[in-house]
């Protein structure tokens, strides 16, 4: 993983055993999967095999010897990096995965030389939300009744990364 200090602060080792690496089109039906039993408005499972395909964004999962496990979608331009999704199979939640891939994320980013990361996530999604604050994002806006099924507002939150 290799996110220097950064890594070292936010205390990423998994409770679950897993190996991170890049999605590859096989993977789409177990990411659908995962993105399905997460969402009530999930993706498109054509949109994740197009991502995979495409190479505009990074999709990792998580896999461990009973499968992928999780997944996160992520862009980069310039000094800025999004993360764009992120699920865990719900069996295989509050093991550490979700901690594991955004922090995949984030120290990946910070070596292309991204000085910030932004991510939306529900407002009642208290449990990623103290994730990502426990990480070190914060929020910085909301965006009124940006999500469907339900129609919620999404928080907007950054994290500063520190140059490696």
């Amino acid at each position: 993983m290799g996110g220097g200090a950064w890594t070292a602060a936010a205390g990423l080792m998994p409770t679950l055993k897993v190996q991170l690496r890049a999605a590859l089109a096989d993977d789409v039906d177990a990411i659908h999967a995962i993105e399905v039993a997460s969402f009530g408005d999930p993706w498109k499972r054509d949109g994740f095999r197009d991502l995979i395909l495409g190479g505009n964004a990074t999709v990792v999962v998580a896999e461990s010897g009973s499968g992928i496990l999780g997944f996160a979608v992520s862009y980069a331009a310039a000094d800025e990096a999004e993360i764009a999704n992120v699920a865990v199979a719900t069996f295989a939640r509050r093991g550490g995965i979700g901690r594991t891939l955004v922090g995949h994320v984030v120290a990946k980013a910070s070596r292309a030389g991204a000085r910030m990361v932004f991510l939306e996530v529900r407002e009642s999604n208290v449990a990623a939300r103290a994730l990502y604050t426990a990480l070190g994002f914060a929020e910085l806006a909301r965006r009124a009744a940006y999500y469907n099924n339900p129609r919620e507002d999404a928080v907007v939150m950054r994290l500063d990364v520190p140059a490696q």
